[in-house]
């Protein structure tokens, strides 16, 4: 039970980073690219969207796909468990929106 709590406390850590939720969030509507992202979300740079989308992917939740043309083509996407995620981290965001005054008080 201790690498269950182990595991959950790594994934809320990642989920929790200040961009992972935004990425998510964004990528909830489908598949987007990299300048996508940077126009979606606003006050991200490109070293903090390219380090969090390398994060989320390494960790299962975003997936990368590259086509081979030219100039490059890359998406990126939730994967099932990012999608799972996302769904559950909409209802936090919610909760914590609805209850913002009796939280920040």
């Amino acid at each position: 039970m201790a690498g269950l709590a182990v595991k959950t406390a790594l994934g809320l850590a990642h989920l929790g980073k200040k961009w992972a939720p935004s990425i998510i969030k964004e990528l909830q509507s489908g598949e987007k690219r990299y300048f996508q992202l940077r126009s979606a979300i606003d006050g991200i740079s490109e070293k903090m969207l390219a380090q969090t989308l390398r994060e989320l992917e390494r960790d299962g939740l975003v997936s990368r796909t590259s086509y081979p043309v030219v100039p490059p083509h890359v998406v990126y996407a939730l994967t099932s468990p990012g999608t799972a995620c996302a769904y559950h981290l909409a209802l936090l965001v919610d909760c914590i929106e609805n209850h913002e005054y009796s939280l920040c008080n």
